[in-house]
């Protein structure tokens, strides 16, 4: 019998097998597909430190405020992004760029001015941008932008082989990963949790819910309700292009995400929506596609001369708060979950370093108020 059952294969569930596995703990993950194969495979990578600009417009200066406590964690997580890859001997595509969000007009720079404020208050480094500061930093931008705000900490990584090579490197110490089980029942017992799924049942006196946008349905099993939402999306990527892009780039007037990767190729995203087909599956919608790059082009104007070579959509979940829940369930000993919504990608380390420590009782390493996730 293991001691922890990991549910999910994606950045949370391989990264928290591989810090407990590390640990010395014996780990049993189950995923009811590939590794890798939902949200933590499909996105763009991007590694966000600062609060995202559409939800601080949308939601107001309170709701900014009230996520504030989240910011020195999402900068931790980036911090074990960088150390992980020597941990576990593998390239994860880790390049802090800095990130670079730009303004059009006098009303989009009060707002970044504003959002600034309250990241710089909570500890992470903002530098506001003039005109002649924005050009200077990052010339391919459109010279019609009036400046902007500059995230250092932030940056990306390679989603496609991330989760795999912390699986990897957990399966290197031990944890046993069984690939197609999907989790059909969970239920206490005398030894502590009965994991049905549809090709076995397990059992362990602990069990870490990690399963993405699954993480709703598993709670639920045990009676514990989780405000968790589903949304398709869609991401662009070009051809490799020389050197152009220095920085993950986002624009206050609406939703982008853009940065250049090691061989050149640029990924071009921001949340844009994707369409449902018959079956539910996610598919591109030809109108976000291109309001989405004719956001791209307005910022930076050299991407005319550039192809697209392939559009993609997945389904990304979050909550309204978007306030990472990290930790045992009250009512529900021995179940923690492992959830970040929305930049679940770059809290992915974070989460998982979180959560280990807390199923093993140990505070965890990093310099964050752990309450504040509690579920």
């Amino acid at each position: 019998m293991p001691d922890v059952i990991i549910i999910g294969g994606g950045i949370a569930g391989c990264a928290t097998a591989w810090y407990l596995a590390a640990d010395g703990v014996d780990v049993l993950l189950l995923e009811q597909d590939h590794l890798n194969a939902s949200a933590s495979g499909a996105n763009a990578g991007s590694l966000h430190a600062q609060i995202q600009h559409e939800p601080f417009v949308e939601l107001g200066e309170a709701w900014a405020k009230s996520f504030a406590p989240a910011l020195p964690f999402f900068a931790a997580s980036i911090a074990l992004w960088k150390s992980a890859e020597a941990e576990i001997g593998a390239d994860l595509g880790v390049v802090q760029c800095g990130g670079i969000l730009v303004a059009k007009s006098e009303d989009e720079m009060r707002l970044i001015e504003a959002k600034s404020r309250i990241e710089t208050a909570a500890g992470l480094e903002m530098e506001l941008l003039n005109r002649a500061d924005l050009q200077a930093r990052a010339p391919y931008v459109a010279r019609d932008m009036i400046g902007g705000v500059y995230c250092p900490v932030e940056g990306k990584a390679d989603p496609l082989t991330a989760a795999p090579a912390f699986a990897a490197a957990a399966e290197s110490r031990g944890a046993v990963i069984r690939r197609g089980c999907r989790v059909e029942l969970l239920r206490r017992c005398d030894a502590g949790y009965e994991v049905v799924t549809s090709e076995a049942t397990f059992t362990a006196p602990r069990v870490v819910n990690a399963a993405g946008v699954e993480t709703g349905r598993v709670a639920a099993m045990v009676g514990v309700s989780l405000p968790i939402q589903a949304f398709p999306i869609q991401l662009s990527v070009t051809e490799p292009a020389v050197a152009l892009v220095d920085h993950l780039v986002y624009a206050a007037r609406d939703m982008l995400t853009l940065k250049q990767t090691s061989i050149g190729t640029i990924l071009i995203g921001g949340g844009w929506p994707a369409a449902i087909d018959d079956l539910g599956r996610p598919q591109v919608s030809p109108e976000s596609l291109s309001r989405n790059l004719a956001v791209a082009l307005d910022v930076v104007p050299a991407l005319a001369n550039i192809n697209i070579v392939r559009t993609w959509a997945a389904i990304v979940n979050g909550t309204t708060e978007w306030r990472p829940i990290l930790g045992e369930v009250p009512g529900a000993p021995g179940f923690y979950i492992n959830y970040v919504p929305w930049m679940g990608f770059t809290g992915g380390p974070g989460g998982a370093r979180v959560v280990a420590s807390l199923v093993q009782g140990k505070p965890p390493p990093l310099d964050i108020d752990v309450s504040y996730f509690s579920p």
